[in-house]
């Protein structure tokens, strides 16, 4: 019997695909250097910028130093138009997130959060009107983890009170997420409702036969009430 529902973040209820965008290609354009130059040195801090181990400004740093670009501008520049695109992705919350959200909520699911992230992309999510609706949150930045490692998964469900074979993991499937659930025992299932809107080299993860699909937000609420 489901008895809490633990969703990633991005792609799964809220997608960086909406409005302005700002990925590796942009910055490199904003800082006339070559793509894959700049994807190669941003990449190596993406582990630590995920742990905490570096903020947002910090790891920028770090990346411009060794391309020879670095400035205060130029970090400051950067910080602000992913913080501009991460506010249109946050201010386009789908109606039916919140809707999946409170609707669980009225049904006694206990609600969790297990998401990989920055510190920009941290601090919008607690601003965030989903923030208050999770019953656990577990973010990377802060826990000094990262899916799929099988800790951050265990911590949420301690935090919940609730054992794998009662929880049910709803995620794009990025960072091998559905993988560690089940390999945990959490069934798993992959929401492909913002499959569409990604491109590459940004898709997260491809549509995935081994695992349950959910189209929409509302089939989320058919898998509790049949597993």
């Amino acid at each position: 019997m489901i008895k809490a529902v633990i969703f990633d973040m991005f792609e799964t209820l809220v997608t960086l695909f909406t409005g302005r965008t700002y990925f590796s290609e942009h910055i490199a354009a904003d800082l006339s250097q070559p793509i894959e130059a700049f994807r190669k040195c941003w990449h190596e801090t993406e582990k630590d910028r995920t742990l905490g181990k570096y903020s947002m400004e910090e790891g920028l740093a770090i990346t411009l130093k060794k391309l020879g670009a670095y400035s205060d501008a130029n970090v400051q520049m950067i910080c602000r138009k992913r913080r501009e695109a991460l506010s249109d992705t946050f201010n386009n919350i789908p109606p039916e997130s919140i809707w999946l959200l409170k609707t669980l909520r009225e049904k006694d699911f206990k609600i969790g959060l297990i998401t990989n992230t920055f510190s920009d992309e941290r601090d919008m999510i607690l601003l965030s009107p989903l923030y208050p609706l999770f019953d656990s949150a577990m973010i990377s930045y802060e826990q000094g983890l990262l899916k799929p490692d099988p800790q951050i998964y265990q911590r949420a469900m301690q935090s919940l009170g609730v054992t794998p074979k009662e929880c049910l993991y709803v995620g794009d499937g990025g960072s091998h997420e559905l993988t560690g659930a089940r390999d945990l025992g959490i069934n798993a299932i992959q929401c492909t409702w913002f499959h569409n809107k990604a491109y590459e080299p940004h898709i997260p993860c491809p549509l995935l036969d081994d695992f349950p699909h959910a189209d929409t937000q509302a089939d989320v609420l058919k898998f509790c009430n049949e597993l």
